[in-house]
Formats: C-alpha cells, sequence, structure tokens
C-alpha cells in the first residue's frame, strides 16, 4: 500500500458547517474503506491547513476516487503528497545509486 499525505482547507461551506466536522471525517473513513483505502489518521491544525489526512491506498487511482469523492462534496479542498516510509526509500535510493 501507497501512504498519501493530504493537506486539506475548508471551503466556505466546509466552515459554515464546522460543528459537523466529527461526523464528516467518520463519514470521509468509511467512505475510504469502501473505495478500498485506509484513513489512518486525521489531525484538525491550525496554520496554513485546516486539516491533515494520512491515507493508504493501494495505486494512484484508488485515492484519486478517494479525493472525487471527498471533494465532491464540497466541504474541503486538498493538496496531496505521496509519501515514501523508509523501506521505500531505501529502495529508491539502491535503485538510484545503481
Amino acid at each position: 500500500m501507497s501512504t498519501y499525505v493530504m493537506l486539506l482547507n475548508w471551503t466556505d461551506q466546509g466552515i459554515r458547517n464546522y460543528k459537523d466536522t466529527p461526523e464528516r471525517a467518520d463519514a470521509f473513513a468509511a467512505a475510504t474503506q469502501k473505495l478500498g483505502a485506509k484513513l489512518l489518521n486525521l489531525y484538525w491544525t491550525v496554520g496554513s491547513y485546516d486539516l491533515v489526512a494520512v491515507v493508504e491506498a493501494p495505486d494512484d487511482e484508488t485515492v484519486t476516487a478517494v479525493l472525487l469523492q471527498l471533494g465532491g462534496v464540497g466541504n474541503v479542498r486538498t493538496t496531496t503528497l505521496r509519501a515514501f516510509g523508509r523501506k521505500e526509500m531505501d529502495r529508491i535510493v539502491a535503485k538510484a545509486t545503481g
């Protein structure tokens, strides 16, 4: 499974409905699982982003489906980063150095 870090900002709709954010988080976790991915962590943050989510997915297509579904609800806009763990980075470095 690949890991993705999602940086989320509330839209105008999302901030108007901030009281529902715990329930929206539960719905996001359920929808993510239904699509074949897994929400590992979700953090509400202070600063440039309102939330940070860490998701595992089997491939880019699955995480893209998760993002489309999440964005389609209209409460957040996302920036997504593919994250590499230590073992993955060891393999990448080995490949790069021959």
